[in-house]
């Protein structure tokens, strides 16, 4: 297992040790020391999207997320919305295949969401419970994400009335 730094600072991709053989495929996906410092794993949500679907993008103030894709293909899109941080407003997108197994661990203020490559499952676990008042919206296509331009081409995504009516970035007070 290996972690690999991102563009963004806190957010990291891991790489997990696969065993194979004629049986099928193992490898450890999460343990609680990997991660280490005060975090405490509370939650645990699954999530199925068609491909086309794009989620998000939100961030939130105080929860982070530790994401698996279990089936199929996604991008993630990721944003520093952190003020104080050495990496505010870097942007970048990553590819997670449930076939090359890589887990994202996506801290605090820090903007996400994914569009589903194909019909996709990810599970993911959150530090804190699900808060309703500690999620913040930013418009997916946003121009002001400077996301790669990989993010904004295919098809006009399926997205939910919230994420359609998400704001613009320079219109949510970030952290």
């Amino acid at each position: 297992m290996a972690f690999v730094d991102t563009a963004i600072a806190g957010v990291q991709l891991v790489t997990f040790n696969r065993i194979e053989d004629s049986r099928g495929v193992f490898f450890e996906a999460f343990r609680a020391s990997w991660l280490g410092g005060n975090r405490r794993w509370v939650q645990w949500n699954f999530s199925r999207s068609a491909g086309g679907v794009v989620r998000g993008l939100h961030f939130h103030r105080r929860q982070s997320d530790y994401w698996l894709v279990t089936e199929g293909r996604l991008m993630a899109a990721l944003v520093d919305v952190r003020k104080q941080s050495p990496t505010f407003r870097a942007a970048l997108c990553v590819e997670l295949d449930a076939a090359q197994p890589q887990a994202l661990v996506i801290p605090p203020g820090v903007l996400h969401g994914y569009r589903a490559l194909t019909d996709v499952t990810v599970q993911y676990l959150l530090d804190q419970e699900y808060d309703a008042s500690d999620e913040n919206g930013v418009k997916w296509d946003d121009p002001d994400l400077r996301l790669p331009e990989a993010w904004y081409r295919g098809p006009a995504p399926v997205l939910s009335g919230r994420d359609a009516k998400a704001p613009r970035l320079a219109d949510v007070e970030t952290c």
